[in-house]
């Protein structure tokens, strides 16, 4: 019992994690030893004050555990190991940093939420980092199962291991690999069954996604490089009518899109979610040359967007798709008339868009019948009207009316509206931004936030970020203000 008692005291000493912690906890006499001794370990630096660390605590342990076996994840106190946290360059908390064979390799760019990290997505993306960076395919099987995958693939073609584009390529792949999946061959029977005669980069889309309105494979013609690589795939990678899921829609963003919504399940219903996709890509195909993309997208996946963003309510599951167009500014559109199998109805859609016939679609709550208090009320509709009226300066406030800060400022904001009320070129307005589409160029992240439009320059308002009682928010508005103030005088210090 004895020398139990002394192997587990020793093992205790000689290790830096403690019974039941599956986080390694490192110091500067021990950081490069225990790094150097993994192929890849993941490095949180924190400091025990900082509240988005502590958030993060629980998460990074479950990681750990789950991971356990497959990656190595590890900590350092900053505020007792500042010289090591310096040495990585680390300026806030938590930065989470990648190491491979002792050396730094990257910084973590997985999923973030409001607590910085979900166990779920340190996982899922380090789970990715695992392995080589690109696959080494040595027959047609190996090529076979790897394209059969839910995600396209990038696979390499070359005649040996010393080709220079291929030492290319492995640097490509290795920046991308967040991204994308890559494979390499060297065998030449692979090349010849794509009909290949010099080395090249071939794309795979997804075997769900094959169809007869596009080709399957694209094909790579420029040097290989990572910024050409990059750019190719990004251009291809998505094919005319990619399949949109909150994982991959960031990288669709900043693009005029067309989406088709219905019940998408490639695996349960995979016959059904091809018949509404290919009558997506029919339309599609003919109006591929115009700036929009399309989409399909499983409308249960995102049901609370399409109710709270476009007023559509989908109770009810199966039945033709719903189309939405969200453009790059913003703007939204949706398909009235009920999608046909013909693909006639959004044919009509289409060119009702591009002609410029379709009404935009707002959220916005009904106008109130009186308006004449010292906050002017602002919906999404008369936004435009009040807000950006040429002629006037306007401070609005975007609140929620659950919002307890929004609530602590009501009468201060009415006092400064009451002290303002008998000027007739500045405008205090507050806007419900939870029953309302918040404009463009306004960013609301949390409640209350404030701006100013001011007169002749409508199209950048200015955010107000100072102190939120009346005295300081009249001083912001005497600096920035096209006219002077005209205060009405009261007896109340305000």
């Amino acid at each position: 019992m004895a020398d139990v008692s002394s192997a587990l005291i020793a093992l205790l000493i000689l290790s830096p994690m403690g019974l039941g912690i599956d986080v390694l906890q490192l110091q500067n006499t021990d950081f490069d030893y225990w790094v150097s001794e993994q192929d890849m370990m993941l490095v949180k630096f924190f400091a025990p004050w900082c509240k988005k660390c502590q958030k993060l605590a629980p998460e990074y342990e479950n990681a750990a555990t789950r991971l356990k076996g497959t990656v190595t994840l590890a900590e350092v106190d900053c505020s007792a190991n500042s010289g090591m946290c310096g040495r990585f360059g680390v300026n806030g908390y938590p930065t989470l940093k990648i190491f491979r064979n002792g050396k730094e390799a990257a910084i973590y760019n997985g999923p973030h939420t409001a607590v910085f990290t979900h166990a779920e997505g340190i996982v899922q993306y380090m789970q990715k980092q695992v392995g080589p960076s690109s696959v080494s395919l040595h027959s047609k099987a190996d090529l076979d199962a790897f394209i059969d995958n839910f995600d396209a693939s990038i696979v390499g073609f070359f005649p040996g291991h010393g080709s220079t584009q291929l030492a290319e390529f492995l640097k490509a792949a290795a920046t991308l690999r967040e991204s994308y999946r890559f494979a390499h061959t060297t065998k030449a029977e692979l090349g010849v069954m794509h009909d290949l005669h010099t080395e090249t980069v071939l794309l795979f889309r997804p075997p769900r996604l094959h169809s007869t309105f596009e080709t399957s494979i694209e094909k790579y013609d420029g040097p290989i490089n990572i910024s050409g690589l990059r750019k190719f795939i990004k251009d291809n990678i998505f094919g005319i009518c990619p399949h949109v899921t909150q994982d991959n829609r960031d990288k669709l963003k900043g693009r005029d899109l067309l989406t088709a919504f219905y019940d998408l399940d490639y695996v349960r219903d995979p016959k059904g979610s091809k018949y509404w996709r290919n009558r997506v890509l029919k339309v599609a195909s003919q109006f591929q040359s115009r700036s929009l993309s399309f989409a399909v997208a499983d409308r249960r996946e995102f049901w609370k967007e399409l109710e709270q963003e476009f007023g559509l309510g989908l109770s009810d599951s199966g039945g033709p798709p719903v189309v939405t167009i969200r453009t790059r500014e913003g703007h939204k559109y949706t398909m009235r008339e009920e999608f046909t199998r013909d693909g006639k109805a959004l044919e009509r859609f289409l060119e009702d868009y591009f002609a410029g016939y379709l009404k935009r679609f707002i959220k916005s709550q009904p106008a109130p019948e009186r308006n004449n208090g010292p906050i002017k009320v602002v919906v999404a509709e008369t936004f435009e009207e009040i807000v950006n009226d040429p002629d006037k300066d306007v401070l609005i406030e975007f609140y929620a009316p659950s919002c307890r800060h929004c609530k602590n400022l009501e009468p201060k904001y009415v006092g400064l509206g009451q002290k303002l009320l008998g000027n007739p070129r500045i405008i205090i307005a507050k806007m419900d931004a939870t029953a309302n589409d918040v404009p463009n160029g306004y960013d609301v992240q949390g409640f209350p936030t404030i701006y100013f439009a001011r007169v002749g320059k409508k199209d950048l308002p200015l955010k107000y970020e100072g102190p939120r009682e009346v005295k300081d928010i009249l001083k912001f508005l005497e600096r920035e203000a096209t006219h002077r103030l005209g205060q009405r005088s009261t007896k109340d210090e305000l």
